[in-house]
């Protein structure tokens, strides 16, 4: 399937239209994290088109699971350590109970 023209101008547009906030240090790892980890799912893919073992599939896929788990831990902290959306507002015992368990699912 092919992109149209259109979609992608609205795409490029909607980006340009984003307000950009200046992000922290810890954003940027977290970013850099979840691009790594997009390979690795591309990775995947390419792996199941080329009909490769199931054994290195399990292998990249558990390495998948493992740099998801270790991006949710590091928001998590940030989360607990006052990351919210209402800036200023106290993290409770109860916030952060409900964030793990969304976290853990």
């Amino acid at each position: 399937m092919t992109k149209s023209v259109r979609g992608s101008q609205a795409g490029a547009e909607a980006e340009a239209a984003a307000p950009t906030i200046p992000l922290s240090d810890t954003d940027r790892k977290i970013l850099a994290r979840l691009r790594r980890i997009e390979g690795q799912v591309r990775g995947l893919q390419r792996m199941i088109e080329e009909g490769r073992d199931c054994h290195d599939v399990l292998t990249q896929l558990s390495g998948v699971r493992s740099a998801l788990d270790a991006a949710g831990d590091v928001v998590l902290e940030q989360y607990a350590s006052g990351c919210r959306a209402r800036p200023g507002e106290a993290v409770t015992p109860a916030d952060v109970v409900r964030a793990v368990k969304l976290l853990r699912g």
